[in-house]
């Protein structure tokens, strides 16, 4: 059974930066898509980045160029470093790990951005 334990959250100023991790349990990962998805209160949660094993990235648009995910394979664990935090950015944080049709989350972590 995959587990996703994500940490990292917390709350900064605008114009900070916050490292996210996303440690993954119980699968060999090689064929997932790995992500994180977020889900900020009165909305639907949605996508921020994601990362699959043999191709490059993906992201929203809003937070291309300020946000980076990497995996590293050998620790099992998903990062997700984001720079320039605006309040825009303020939600709940999910790892998702995707396997064709069958997703897994995390319970999730919040990230708070002041103004």
């Amino acid at each position: 059974q995959v587990q996703l334990v994500e940490s990292g959250g917390g709350l900064v100023q605008a114009g900070g930066s916050l490292r996210l991790s996303c440690a993954a349990s119980g699968r060999t990962f090689s064929s997932y898509r790995m992500g994180w998805f977020r889900q900020a209160p009165g909305k639907k949660r949605e996508m921020v980045a994601v990362v699959s094993d043999y191709g490059t990235p993906n992201y929203a648009h809003d937070v291309k160029g300020r946000f980076t995910i990497s995996w590293t394979k050998a620790e099992n664990t998903v990062y997700l470093q984001m720079n320039s935090l605006t309040p825009d950015d303020t939600a709940i944080y999910y790892c998702n790990a995707q396997l064709y049709m069958t997703g897994s989350w995390g319970q999730g972590t919040q990230v708070t951005v002041s103004s």
